[in-house]
């Protein structure tokens, strides 16, 4: 992905809100007929077939230093095993998919506090006052839904570990640099996931997969709307401007998954949420707008 058009990132955050945000309520389609780890093996085989033909007609660069390398699999490791694969196991716990994305919306306020001293970024008092904003509302709707749908303890445990995987990769993508082709990152990074996530599949799962037309369908969209286009915007969007602005999207995530999850699932989404919505999507908008001089 070519990060230097303009026009192409400025799209971006847009496709990848939509893509993203579904994708919590796909995946939990999709685990009605599969088990966690063996639909994330499905998915994961199939990006990685598809990468390795993309990888054969392009032919992209290779990254010529072993440590870049070790920086690929860590950041694959993060995000495909530990990101996708505790949000799987939380949703199987009875975790609801807008519950998951609202959980995971305090990413960018972990982000925010580590981003300073890890890759040597100011976060100035407008990002802060954003985030700030992001949280409450996101709080807001937790706690209107919480009386509907409680967490269960375990489902909370894998979104808290989730919430550290997503982090974490976020985090070293930046801190480090990555700007490899992103047909190499993405072939290596999901190798990666894949060898994290097998291992669990074999030891714990019967790996039966209930085959139909609405399974398929699922499928397809986390291999492509999620897996490939997503991920890609994700890493385009942190190698082209600064890693917390990048994460204050996450706080539009958890409404859009929640109102995808009511109408798809079945999730309630109750009316004091709707404050919280508008809330925090006024907080990504401070976090996340440019200006032209000054920090933050």
């Amino acid at each position: 992905m070519n990060t230097g058009n303009p026009r192409l990132l400025l799209i971006a955050p847009f496709v990848f809100l939509c893509l993203w945000s579904g994708g919590y309520v796909v995946a939990k389609v999709g685990l009605a007929f599969a088990e966690p780890m063996t639909l994330l093996v499905f998915r994961f085989v199939a990006v990685v077939l598809i990468m390795l033909v993309i990888f054969v007609f392009l032919r992209p660069p290779l990254p010529e230093r072993l440590i870049d390398w070790v920086h690929l699999a860590i950041v694959g490791f993060l995000i495909q095993a530990v990101y996708f694969g505790m949000c799987y196991l939380g949703f199987n716990a009875g975790i609801a998919a807008g519950t998951m994305a609202l959980l995971m919306s305090l990413q960018p306020i972990l982000v925010g506090l580590v981003a300073p001293r890890w890759s040597g970024e100011v976060v100035g008092w407008r990002r802060w006052s954003g985030l700030g904003l992001g949280l409450l509302g996101t709080a807001i709707v937790i706690i209107a839904r919480s009386d509907i749908e409680p967490p269960t303890l375990f489902g909370l445990l894998c979104a808290i570990i989730a919430l550290a995987g997503i982090t974490g990769g976020t985090l070293w993508e930046k801190r480090f640099g990555l700007s490899h082709h992103p047909v190499t990152a993405n072939l290596f990074g999901y190798t990666a996931g894949l060898i994290g996530v097998a291992p669990l599949m074999f030891l714990q799962e019967s790996m039966h997969v209930e085959w139909n037309w609405t399974f398929v369908g699922a499928l397809a969209y986390l291999v492509i709307g999620n897996s490939i286009i997503a991920v890609g915007l994700l890493l385009a969007m942190i190698r082209a401007g600064d890693v917390s602005r990048v994460s204050a999207l996450f706080f539009l995530i958890p409404p859009l998954a929640a109102i995808m999850a009511w109408f798809v699932l079945g999730e309630v989404m109750p009316p004091t949420a709707w404050f919280g919505i508008i809330i925090a999507a006024i907080g990504v908008f401070i976090a996340t707008r440019r200006q032209s001089t000054g920090p933050g």
